[in-house]
């Protein structure tokens, strides 16, 4: 279902040949649209603008939307929508399932790879993007019909074990007493060990030989810091209310047994060649090669996001790759991609998409860090948000922060600004959809029922609402395709503030008979698009507040 602003920009384009740029009128007397498209054309035309919009007037055929057409002041066209268009169009959506969201006729298989932690180390304020960014693609999405099958790199596997393990053996330690933050704790022990102890650093590289190699011990130690890990993950998951589940962990571990294959494919073809010692693959376009094996024959980053793709293709089918990873990984993604379109792995009808973002940043404006200089826990981010505000709302707050601004943008951590109930905020949607629900409550106490219909939309207010809500779904849309989740926040800012003004100057409960039943079918509808795009911002929509 298009927006009824889309449906009259497509039939004035028809009539006039280009873009009638549809603006929203400054004041309701001049109907809810205007186009200078008449004042546009006049000069190629060489005709008075006012002609030109007398012209296009008659050939337009708006009767089932509109209101007889005004042309005004020096030829701009006034568009008014008719009311019971805009009740009729709320009303649909109210008694749509799906919210005015349009359902893809042809499903896709979409792959999401974010949040991607490190094992033995608690998630940090990294994560907290694309983690965030991640899940609000995962359920625009999937809010679409598509299956989406979001995929958890995890730093399971390398160098980081050698030193893990032989940290482990060297304290006696049983590894499964131990918590993530403990497993954290072994990191920091062992990383200063290694930088200071030779014999230490020679053996934490002999451990992970025995890792690659499948030795019976290393790989035990390794499995439980592995588990622990996820079990701390899990957790952090719960607490943001994200959609990320243990069925989704594939962390670097688990193409392990295919980057021989993939090396041994890529030389087999001529793809890649030795060069230096390294087996490489040259991208054009790319100064430096992807580095498949090094000259020592070990497996970098390079080869595992080459097979990771390669199995996202082939095995899980995707028609779309979407990878949440910092904008400092650009380049890097640039020349996975290319490889792999070299090699046949990413064909021409598959879609891969790196969403790079920007840092979190203090109140200080400088990257968000604690007083060593090292990155902040999500834990205690989240700790820092409850301490303004009810779990919920400090988590609203926390995500709005990240999505409304373009991705690519830095944004400020600030605890206090991003829970206010006013502004430009997620816990300001959050109130909006608490105050229709405390007018719903009140219809019912009053025992009057909430009809399934909208019929009297007279007020100005009234239908700036209605017209409103009929974009909802084509908002969702945009950000299933551009993947630029702020314009799904500003269009709910937009609803928050248009209901606001309708709540001010259409009293709803003091009104009476259909005009009181529409208002409040009206107030449904709101609440309906409301809750549905709070979700799929990954926010909860309070019934109080």
């Amino acid at each position: 279902m298009s927006s009824l602003p889309s449906q009259l920009t497509e039939r004035v384009q028809a009539v006039a040949g280009i873009d009638p740029e549809m603006r929203p009128a400054t004041k309701p007397q001049f109907g809810h649209f205007q186009s200078n498209v008449a004042l546009r054309l006049a000069k190629t035309e060489g005709k008075p603008p006012r002609e030109v919009a007398a012209q296009i007037v008659e050939k337009l055929e708006l009767d089932d939307l509109c209101e007889p057409l005004e042309i005004a002041g020096p030829g701009f066209i006034n568009f008014r929508i008719k009311s019971d268009v805009l009740a009729r169009t709320a009303t649909e959506l109210m008694a749509d399932p799906h919210t005015g969201i349009v359902q893809a006729a042809k499903p896709q298989t979409i792959v999401i790879d974010y949040s991607a932690p490190n094992a033995a180390k608690q998630m940090h304020v990294g994560h907290l993007r694309s983690t965030i960014i991640g899940d609000c693609f995962n359920r625009v999405l999937q809010a679409q019909g598509h299956k989406v099958i979001p995929q958890n790199h995890i730093g399971d596997w390398g160098r980081q074990f050698g030193m893990l393990v032989e940290q482990t053996l060297d304290e006696g330690l049983d590894p499964a007493e131990l918590d993530l933050a403990g497993a954290e704790e072994l990191y920091k022990r062992a990383n200063a060990h290694l930088k200071e102890d030779e014999a230490f650093a020679d053996r934490a590289r002999d451990r992970v030989v025995k890792l690659q190699a499948g030795d019976e011990e290393t790989l035990k130690i390794w499995k439980t810091l592995v588990d622990i890990s996820k079990l701390g993950f899990d957790a952090t998951y719960k607490r943001m209310n994200v959609l990320l589940q243990p069925k989704d962990y594939a962390g670097e571990s688990m193409y392990n047994a295919m980057l021989p294959k993939v090396c041994d494919d890529l030389e087999a073809r001529g793809i890649a060649k030795v060069d230096d010692g390294a087996l490489a693959v040259f991208v054009e376009g790319h100064e430096a090669p992807a580095i498949m094996r090094n000259r020592q024959g070990g497996y970098g980053y390079d080869v595992t996001d080459v097979a990771a793709l390669r199995y996202r293709v082939g095995e899980l089918h995707a028609n779309r790759l979407i990878y949440v990873v910092g904008s400092e990984q650009s380049y890097h993604f640039k020349l996975i991609f290319g490889v792999c379109r070299k090699a046949g792995y990413l064909p021409d009808e598959v879609r891969a998409e790196h969403v790079g973002y920007g840092m979190v940043l203090g109140t200080d404006g400088k990257k968000f860090s604690t007083r060593e200089g090292t990155a902040v826990h999500l834990d205690d981010l989240l700790d820092e948000a409850e301490a303004q505000a009810a779990p919920n709302i400090a988590l609203a707050a926390i995500k709005y922060a990240d999505l409304s601004s373009g991705l690519q943008k830095d944004y400020t951590f600030d605890a206090e600004r991003m829970t206010a109930t006013t502004g430009d905020t997620g816990p300001y949607l959050q109130y909006a959809h608490a105050r229709i629900c405390q007018i719903m409550r009140k219809a019912q106490a009053e025992e009057i029922e909430v009809p399934e219909q909208i019929t009297v939309l007279d007020e100005p207010a009234e239908q700036q609402l209605a017209l409103l809500l009929s974009r909802f779904g084509e908002v969702v849309a945009d950000v299933a395709e551009t993947l630029q989740p702020h314009k799904l926040c500003g269009y709910l800012y937009e609803v928050a503030g248009a209901y606001s003004t309708f709540y001010e100057h259409c009293p709803v409960m003091k009104s009476e008979g259909e005009v009181r039943a529409s208002r409040l079918a009206l107030c449904q509808a709101t609440r309906s698009v409301l809750a549905k795009g709070l979700d799929l911002l990954g926010m909860d929509a309070p019934q109080r507040m």
